[in-house]
């Protein structure tokens, strides 16, 4: 550079030239100096071209050859360094150079350079372009004053010229322009002045003072009957409302609008009528239809930008409009005569007015147009429902006119003439379109009701809607393909129904407009007149029915909507039950499946029926309420009768013949029976969303296949349906809470899925992924990423599920583990995450600690279900291998100290070693912390590696000393007071028992409640009337039953109940003995009452799979009695209540009908559960509905806390309770009990929900000052609401032969 000469500066003069002039759009359109530099600095980054510029190029070459020697000695002294182990890493060795080199003298040197060079290049540059700059003005200076001499003689114009721009519009020319506009000058003086206004820029024009004049003068020119005068006046119109601002533009448009109101009052104007028709071919149409044209082209634009201008503006163009649109020629003439009013023309450009819609979008907007539509421009609405009523009573009356169908458009052919008749049906488009945008919002429904001219009573919000409704089906019939047409439906049938859509999608609008029993009805006339076998309606076409039944699922999937078609307006009315409109649907729905209805016989769309109409089903059968009303129409029968139909069809289809003319009939039938197998698989499917519902699926034998179905929309991230808010969660948990729903979750596939999910997020990490930065280490016990495979086996492994996915299997424990050996199964998942008990395992995981604690969290809420701890602790010996864990982290052993290293693991693992050896209430175990505190002793939980466990964990309970026993039940225990009047004195024992429970319940102790429940049940038996089950003779002696041998979890179940009962201070130390041969006895008396049962299920092999926890409590209630408790239980068994406290009471019981019994689902499960559902969605919704965003369900987690009587949930004292409310007040109070639960844990549950762990706490959280006592006037009202249904339905578990 020391020798730059001026060829050189020339030449980085046009490399320069040549960059800027190539970003010079991306320059020039920065908003700021600021933002032009950064593009110029990111140049590289985001211009491809960027290294193929003279001046990039000339650069690179420069720094080459100054400062490239440089940089090579500098990389090859630090690749020597490197080798020798002493300079920068690889990955620095970039950064090292840089450094070296731009604190290097030749760098700096270069850049001083550099920068002089520049400057003078850039200043040269500077200079010519201020020259260039002077001398174009002074050429447009020049240009400018020739053709202001040429005035009237140059028309060219080129609006992006600098002539426009720096052109000025004196008001002397605007004055010359306004003369030559004079009606009285020549034809060419008008239409030259005329141009030269278009030509000349809008804001000019609208500046100047006479503008208002002008405005003026060319909406008195419109009316000129030249129509290339016209064309030029609106063109001149179309250029301002595309150029000029709000308050211009917004006067264009009123003059506009305030012509085409004089040209429509006016009597001399030849404006057609409807019995002429419009013919646009006509001239004068031609210019009217331009005209309004382009007033509805603003229309729709203006929206988007009035908000930014006052409000006076927006409310001129929005009355201008409602004015012009409002015009009514004499009502007078007969109907063909009328003239054609404003809005005929403007539905004839806007069919669907859109401007309307646009308007309402917006608050800003919608508010002004409602104001005036409600204060001086009623009349439109009106007019739009009197066009309405007029067309239903038009089809009413010519029903089989064909002239009264719809518009037929021909293809791509324009059609030029429009008849009167399709000028009514357009109107009628337009005016259906219109009420339906304003229905949608609250003070558009205030406008009604409406008086018409010639109706005695007003039309109401009511009687509009149930008129849409009849006009699906009474207006003409669109054709068979509408459904699937690709161009726009302008049917009544297709508008209408899209209209109801949009207004089912919004609450409040879906409540004031179609929850109502008139609409319903409306919805309901064809069906009603389909099931009386007469015609529906002349126009009901199967496409008609379609559309009713996509608004009737809509209605039916909102709460509102379902109570409606349920139960009706009035649940509580003297109308038939079996008339509201959840009975018809039913019932027209099962006609259709058996085929029955002969109007459709043979119809091409009579699936589609099918499936639409049976979704309405769905949307009332996947709710408990529903599923109540529909039960006995037995569609899931129908349906399941169906599919084996379609089924045995899809495997007869013949295989396509390559060549063969049939081959798309034959691929086309083959989809449309595919595709009804799999709408009726999902059908079936959605009866698993309830408890009782998935027992009538696993009835009709086609659960594996729904399982499938669903786990391949799963796989496929398919929605559940249209309806649904939340994916297949919910669905998922209810079938897994079944033995036959886990087997066949297994079957499908969904298990291996799961766990091979779980397995890549733990230990393998997404390797397709580019790595730009390391892995957070997480920090959590259960990584987020992990967090919904750990919810999803927590909702997959019920104990039902975990009996048959690992009963009676043992863990591989191999000797060695491939590091590509994938687990598949939960046995895998036990064996490589929670029973870690080698080295081959501990080296199988890279990431040892992180999955080690994830199985050992999931262990922790696994045993939190007794009976799967007791299955786990029988099978595997967990507790043992935890234990010997414990003991391997202890340090080495100095004198008597032995200190155990606390990590993660170790602290995981004591906290669920305490969990598997304690059994106890919120206040009767303390369970220690998962997390380490501040302070100078992090963990002051005393770690062990031995039993029994340390004191500190199990908390001081004093022994129980029966304080004197209450008068009221002394007196009710007295033999003389039994011995009176039976009934009276169990009706006086219940009253008494309700009394003490809310006024003292701590009095009923075990020694008074033992008695008490004795003489109760005993005098209870005594009762034929209250005896449920026969009276069974049993005559077993202890002697009999020594030898018999139980189960290794009963056996354990045993262990724990004396070492709870101990603790309890319940219990003596030879207890043990007894509770085994009251088992034994429990065992045989109920195998007596069994029936025989083939089954594939593990649970239907034999004896009961869990612990009779029932049995246990009641051993503890009568203090470890024998005698007491066999005599109890024998009596007791006869009684309703024995059936859902007592749970093995009626395994595969022989009362039971025998496809319940082959099913496994207890009654528990499918009228308990199911009844605690569907009563938690009305008592409780909050904790209804966050259950369900959860993907968990009530029913599994009452299951669970039902069949361990909760046990390690409630205190002892609360357990007494619960057990004796049952079995005093009824077994529908076990349900009221649990509702109270949820109601008492409202804000925890809702709380959980956000953290995303409601399944993780509802398992492992006692349930923290809950007092069954405290709610016992809450249970109180809930048996005056429910006891009637719920008793109903409990006593019809046993067969009716019985």
């Amino acid at each position: 550079m020391a020798h730059f000469s001026s060829e050189d500066e020339a030449q980085l003069q046009s490399m320069l030239r040549q960059l800027l002039q190539s970003v010079k759009e991306k320059i020039t359109g920065a908003p700021s100096l600021e933002c032009a530099e950064e593009i110029l600095l990111h140049l590289e980054e985001t211009d491809e071209n960027f290294h193929n510029y003279e001046f990039v190029k000339y650069l690179r070459q420069y720094i080459y050859n100054t400062l490239g020697a440089m940089i090579e000695e500098e990389m090859e002294k630090c690749t020597s360094d490197q080798n020798q182990g002493e300079g920068p890493g690889y990955d620095t060795l970039v950064q090292h150079v840089t450094k070296v080199t731009q604190e290097s003298k030749e760098y700096k040197e270069m850049m001083h350079s550099l920068k002089n060079v520049m400057m003078v290049v850039v200043e040269s540059l500077i200079n010519k372009f201020e020259e260039d700059q002077t001398r174009n003005k002074e050429i447009q200076k020049k240009t400018v004053k020739e053709k202001c001499s040429n005035f009237c003689i140059d028309n060219c114009s080129d609006s992006d010229s600098s002539f426009n721009q720096s052109y000025k519009f004196s008001q002397g020319k605007l004055q010359l322009i306004l003369e030559q506009l004079d009606p009285g000058q020549p034809k060419e003086v008008r239409l030259e002045a005329m141009q030269t206004l278009c030509s000349a820029p809008p804001s000019d024009v609208l500046n100047c003072e006479n503008w208002t004049t002008l405005c003026e003068k060319l909406s008195v020119s419109l009316a000129d009957p030249d129509p290339a005068f016209n064309d030029r006046i609106l063109k001149f119109y179309a250029q301002t409302f595309t150029l000029s601002p709000l308050h211009m533009t917004k006067e264009i448009y009123t003059s506009l609008a305030r012509h085409l109101e004089l040209y429509f009052l006016s009597s001399e104007n030849h404006i057609p009528t409807l019995l002429t028709g419009v013919d646009v071919t006509h001239p004068n149409v031609i210019r009217l239809l331009k005209k309004v044209r382009l007033l509805n082209e603003y229309q729709k634009e203006v929206p988007s930008f009035w908000i930014r201008h006052p409000e006076k503006y927006m409310e001129e163009i929005v009355e201008s409009t409602l004015s012009l649109l409002s015009i009514k020629h004499d009502q007078s003439l007969l109907v063909s005569q009328k003239i054609l009013d404003p809005i005929y023309f403007l539905a004839l450009l806007d069919v669907k007015a859109v401007w309307f819609k646009k308007w309402m979008h917006a608050c800003y907007s919608r508010t002004v147009v409602l104001r005036l539509l409600e204060k001086k421009y009623k009349s439109l609405i009106t007019a739009s429902v009197q066009q309405c009523v007029q067309y239903f009573e038009s089809c009413e009356i010519m029903r089989s006119d064909e002239n009264l169908t719809r518009p037929k458009h021909c293809g791509n052919k324009q059609k030029t003439f429009y008849s009167g008749q399709e000028l009514q049906y357009i109107y009628f488009v337009h005016s259906l379109c219109l009420l339906g945008r304003l229905l949608i919002y609250t003070h558009g429904r205030k406008l009604f009701p409406v008086k018409l001219k010639n109706r005695k009573d007003s039309v109401s919000l009511t009687d509009l809607l149930v008129l849409f409704t009849r006009l699906i089906y009474y207006s003409p019939s669109c054709p068979k393909t509408a459904l699937t047409a690709p161009a726009e439906d302008y049917s009544p049938a297709s508008l209408v129904t899209e209209i109801l859509r949009i207004l089912c999608d919004q609450k409040e609008c879906a409540t004031e407009c179609l929850y109502k029993t008139p609409v319903i009805d409306a919805f309901l006339e064809p069906i009603h007149n389909l099931m009386k076998g007469i015609e529906a309606s002349p126009n009901c076409s199967e496409t008609a029915l379609i559309y009713i039944a996509d608004v009737l699922a809509r209605i039916a999937s909102v709460e509102e909507g379902l109570f409606l078609l349920l139960y009706g307006e009035n649940m509580n009315s003297s109308k038939d039950e079996n008339s509201t409109g959840a009975h018809l649907i039913a019932q027209f729905s099962k006609k259709l499946l058996d085929e029955d209805i002969s109007v459709f016989s043979g119809s091409e769309m009579l699936p589609v029926v099918k499936g639409a109409f049976i979704s309405v089903c769905r949307q009332m059968y996947s709710t408990c309420e529903g599923l109540e009303v529909l039960i006995p129409y037995s569609l899931h029968d129908s349906i399941a009768k169906a599919w084996k139909k379609t089924s045995l069809l899809s495997e007869r289809i013949p295989t396509p013949v390559e060549g063969s003319d049939s081959i798309s009939s034959v691929s086309q039938e083959s989809q449309n029976i595919m595709a009804w197998e799999e709408n009726l698989l999902d059908d079936l499917l959605n009866f698993a969303a309830t408890p009782r519902g998935l027992l009538l699926l696993q009835k009709t034998g086609a659960i594996n296949d729904c399982v499938s179905f669903m786990f391949n929309r799963y796989a496929k991230k398919h929605q559940v349906s249209r309806h649904k808010k939340f994916g297949y969660g919910v669905m998922v948990t209810q079938v897994a809470s079944t033995a036959a729903g886990a087997v066949a979750l297994r079957n499908s596939g969904f298990i291996n899925a799961l766990i091979t999910e779980l397995w890549a997020i733990l230990e393998c990490g997404r390797d397709d992924v580019r790595v730009t930065q390391p892995r957070a280490t997480p920090v959590d016990p259960i990584d987020r990423s992990c967090q919904k495979s750990f919810l999803a086996l927590i909702n997959l492994l019920s104990y039902p599920a975990v009996y048959e996915l690992i009963g009676n299997q043992d863990i591989p424990n191999k000797s060695e583990y491939s590091l590509r050996e994938v687990p598949t199964c939960i046995i895998d998942i036990i064996d490589r995450l929670i029973i870690v008990n080698s080295e081959a395992k501990i080296r199988s995981l890279f990431n040892y600690e992180q999955s080690h604690i994830f199985g050992l969290r999931l262990l922790s809420v696994l045993c939190c279900d007794l009976d799967t701890l007791l299955l786990l602790e029988s099978q595997y010996q967990v507790s043992t291998i935890l234990l010997n864990a414990q003991e391997e982290n202890i340090l080495d052993i100095t004198g008597e100290q032995r200190d155990v290293i606390i990590d993660g693991l170790s602290v995981e693992r004591n906290h669920v070693l305490v969990r598997l050896n304690l059994v106890g209430g919120p206040s009767e175990r303390i369970l220690p912390a998962r997390a380490l505190q501040k302070g100078d002793d992090p963990y002051p939980w005393p770690m062990f590696s031995s039993c029994p466990l340390p004191n500190c964990y199990v908390s001081e309970i004093t022994k129980r000393i029966d304080s004197k026993q209450d008068n009221d039940f002394g007196k009710l225990l007295s033999p003389s007071k039994i011995s009176d009047k039976q009934a009276e004195w169990i009706e006086n024992c219940r009253v008494q028992f309700c009394q003490t429970m809310k006024t003292k319940p701590s009095v009923i102790s075990e020694a008074v409640l033992a008695e008490l429940l004795e003489k109760f049940v005993l005098n209870l038996t005594e009762n034929p009337f209250e005896c449920y089950f026969p009276t069974v003779e049993y005559k077993a002696t202890d002697a009999n039953v020594k030898n018999e041998s139980l189960s290794s979890v009963q056996q354990l179940g045993i262990k724990m109940t004396i070492r709870y009962g101990k603790f309890l201070y319940l219990l003596k130390d030879s207890a043990e003995n007894d509770l085994t041969l009251v088992l034994k006895h429990s065992e045989r008396f109920l195998k007596q009452q069994q029936a025989t049962i083939k089954s594939s299920l593990r649970c239907l092999q034999g004896r009961y799979p869990g612990h009779d926890w029932f049995v246990s409590s009641l051993f503890l209630i009568m203090l470890g009695d024998k005698e007491k408790t066999l005599k109890f239980l024998q009596k007791f068994s006869r009684l309703l209540t024995s059936a859902f406290l007592w749970l093995p009471r009626l395994h595969i019981s022989k009362y039971l009908p025998i496809d319940i019994s082959e099913s496994a689902i207890h009654p528990i499960y499918y009228c308990g559960a199911h009844y605690i559902e569907m009563l938690l969605k009305t008592e409780v919704p909050l904790v209804f509905s966050a259950f369900h965003m959860s993907g968990f369900t009530p029913s599994q987690i009452c299951q669970q806390w039902i069949t361990q009587c909760f046990w390690n949930y409630l205190d002892w004292i609360e357990i007494c309770h619960y057990i004796a409310t049952c079995i005093f007040l009824g077994p529908d109070y076990q349900i009221y009990i649990c509702i109270s639960i949820f109601k008492h844990l409202q804000q925890d549950i809702l709380q959980h929900t956000q953290t995303q762990d409601l399944q993780v706490f509802l398992k492992e959280e006692s349930l923290h000052g809950f007092r069954v006592s405290d709610y016992f006037e809450y249970m109180e009202n809930l048996e005056q609401n429910y006891r009637p249904l719920l008793l109903q339905d409990m006593r019809s578990i046993r067969v009716q032969s019985m």
